[in-house]
């Protein structure tokens, strides 16, 4: 199965402990070390590491490599600094999400993409199409690996092994230069698990090393089962699923990440434009179901009365409250927190409610 998929530094590690791999995006990648529940659970609790390599890193520079950036992603990049990173978009001129990804600016011009696995090729390619700038955009992926530190003992820890002082760093704020386990690393305070935690960039030759020192110190070896059902707690959205070239930032909840309505001109900027000054049409919800079942993606969503306004972007059966929730896209009219709908799972119609996407913890 594993023969033609990518592999990251980490592969043999996964086969030597016992994980269970997949096919994910083309890779081949651990779905879980011992159980998604006892994976999530470490992380919710205590702390756990995930192998995210598999990442694509793209960097950007040139002399108009800012003017580049803030015309090719969504967000507001003249905000960055070299210890400040951002989460942004890559949209079409339909205002649709090519990708969601975060860019750190390492020095003056130079700004370091990273963004989701499958769609890397997919980026390179759009990044380079765009015209009218002097920049030099390289596909960095092969020589980075990355690993995520993820729960509510993570800071602490980090901060044993570290050389610089982490105790006040905040959400996407990052270290350039940072010593680990004797490696040279960019640390970011980042994630993608709803808890506290960091995200570390190394040169793909010491993935293993840094990973095989935070596992001889305690922390739980973490797969992708127990990412989605930690991030979907966290209504944190996918691409491919939540967000797509059809599915807008403001229709998929996420229309924080589009700069304000400044004068820069930036790709799908009419459209999200329009979008925030009228509204979109569809928008993003959260759902708990009220009778047996799980939704999942794509299972239409319906109205009491039996008429589809919708269907499902991400479901699952919450490990921290064994609640079955999802994130659904629904017409914007038939929004209403506390309705009641249906779910259509398989030949059944299944009975849920509109809830506030903060409850899926609770």
């Amino acid at each position: 199965m594993t023969t033609d998929l990518k592999k990251t530094p980490l592969y043999q590690t996964y086969i030597d402990q016992g994980a269970k791999v997949i096919d994910f995006s083309g890779w081949a990648l651990p779905v879980q070390f011992s159980s998604i529940k006892e994976e999530h659970n470490a992380v919710r609790s205590k702390v756990g590491i995930f192998d995210v390599s598999h990442m694509g890193e793209i960097i950007v520079s040139g002399e108009e490599a800012d003017q580049f950036i803030q015309y090719a992603l969504t967000n507001d990049s003249s905000t960055l600094t070299d210890s400040k990173a951002q989460y942004t978009m890559l949209c079409n001129d339909k205002g649709g999400v090519i990708d969601d990804l975060v860019v750190y600016k390492l020095e003056e011009s130079v700004y370091f993409l990273v963004v989701n696995a499958g769609n890397t090729d997919i980026d390179f390619e759009w990044l380079q199409n765009i015209q009218g700038f002097n920049v030099n955009i390289e596909n960095k992926s092969s020589e980075y690996g990355q690993l995520a530190i993820q729960g509510p003992e993570a800071r602490d820890l980090v901060q044993k092994l570290v050389n610089i002082d982490v105790t006040e760093m905040k959400m996407f704020e990052f270290q350039q230069n940072v010593s680990l386990f004797g490696k040279e690393v960019i640390l970011s305070q980042s994630g993608y698990t709803g808890e506290d935690g960091f995200e570390v960039y190394c040169k793909s030759g010491d993935t293993k090393e840094i990973w095989d020192g935070f596992i001889k110190e305690g922390v739980e070896p973490c797969g992708l089962g127990a990412r989605d059902t930690l991030r979907l707690e966290a209504a944190l959205p996918l691409h491919g699923q939540d967000l797509s070239e059809q599915i807008t930032p403001y229709e998929a909840g996420v229309g924080f990440a589009v700069k304000p309505l400044i004068e820069a001109d930036f790709i799908g900027k009419s459209v999200l434009k329009e979008q925030k000054e009228n509204g979109a049409t569809r928008k993003s919800i959260g759902i708990e179901m009220i009778d047996k079942g799980i939704p999942r993606t794509d299972y239409e969503i319906l109205d009491i009365d039996g008429h589809e306004i919708g269907y499902v972007t991400s479901g699952t059966q919450s490990p921290s409250t064994g609640k079955s929730i999802a994130m659904g896209l629904i017409n914007k009219e038939s929004f209403e927190l506390d309705k009641e709908i249906l779910i259509q799972v398989r030949k059944r119609q299944v009975k849920a409610k509109i809830v506030k996407k903060s409850s899926f913890k609770s």
